[in-house]
């Protein structure tokens, strides 16, 4: 055998050994903003924001949590118990088996976590949408667990923080799902009748029925940059007042500057504005 065809098989077997569970399949991350192709170790430690065109990735509850609270620590408030498929709904899948395969990807019962801890050494009550769990639509257990944060923050006497990012209604759920607006809005009305404040962190994307109700009722709104922030699609508008629409319209830099959110907060940024937020607005707790 020649030199040149011990070195072929040589090659051929090395490379027949590297099989596809011996290359990670998460080494890099690609940024949806510009196609930037980032370490994801690297990405991970910008908070999931892409360093060459500051886009804001979407995250879970749990990483959010961990990025606003003191020192990343937290106590998770039980999730409520809530019927399941209550409509016996179908399309061209189950929506019990939708709802197992969303919590078996997330890890997490809903769309909305709430979580107890301190930011800037002030305590709060905070809730967060995951995109991620059926496009963070809001159902009976959205809405169950956002008024349940609202009535902990209310029997702790704490502020009331939410991370908004959703697509809407959760239409599995038919009216039930569209109940939830004026519940929570009436929970949002309680939380201020207590005293206590209502701050929103408006996320990529934040939408529909959420858009129109809970989303825009805080004392003070906040957005991440470039999110899209709308009531329904940019086309579905376009089609029913037949004109084009503007540049940029429905995004987080749009909102601002036509009055619908007090400022835009890069996420690194985040806890320290909410601290001072709640050093503002937060009631003052009589020393025991």
């Amino acid at each position: 055998m020649s030199w040149l065809n011990r070195v072929r098989n040589a090659i051929a077997s090395v490379t027949q050994s590297v099989t596809a569970k011996d290359t990670p399949d998460n080494l890099w991350h690609k940024c949806p903003g510009c196609g930037q192709m980032i370490f994801t170790k690297e990405y991970e430690e910008n908070l999931s924001v892409c360093p060459s065109c500051d886009h804001h990735g979407r995250i879970g509850a749990r990483t959010r949590f961990r990025q606003i609270f003191d020192e990343g620590r937290f106590t998770l408030l039980p999730p409520p118990k809530v019927p399941e498929d209550p409509l016996r709904f179908r399309d061209s899948k189950r929506y019990a088996d939708r709802l197992k395969a969303a919590r078996a990807s997330t890890n997490e019962p809903d769309a909305l976590l709430n979580a107890r801890g301190a930011i800037g050494g002030l305590d709060a009550i905070v809730g967060v949408q995951d995109f991620a769990f059926m496009g963070g639509s809001m159902g009976v257990g959205v809405g169950e667990a956002f008024i349940a944060g609202i009535h902990a923050a209310i029997a702790e006497r704490l502020p009331y923080i939410v991370f908004t990012a959703s697509g809407g209604a959760r239409m599995q759920e038919g009216i039930l799902s569209l109940m939830q607006m004026p519940r929570m809005t009436v929970a949002v009305a309680e939380l201020k009748e207590a005293g206590l404040p209502y701050i929103v962190v408006l996320t990529d994307p934040t939408s529909g029925g959420v858009m129109a109700s809970y989303a825009l009722i805080g004392d003070v709104h906040l957005a991440e940059p470039k999110a899209t922030l709308a009531f329904t699609g940019r086309r579905v508008i376009e089609n029913t007042i037949r004109e084009k629409l503007p540049e940029g319209f429905q995004t987080s830099e749009y909102l601002l500057e036509h009055g619908m959110l007090d400022m835009i907060v890069e996420r690194k940024e985040l806890p320290a504005t909410l601290a001072r937020l709640l050093a503002y607005l937060a009631p003052v707790k009589a020393a025991a």
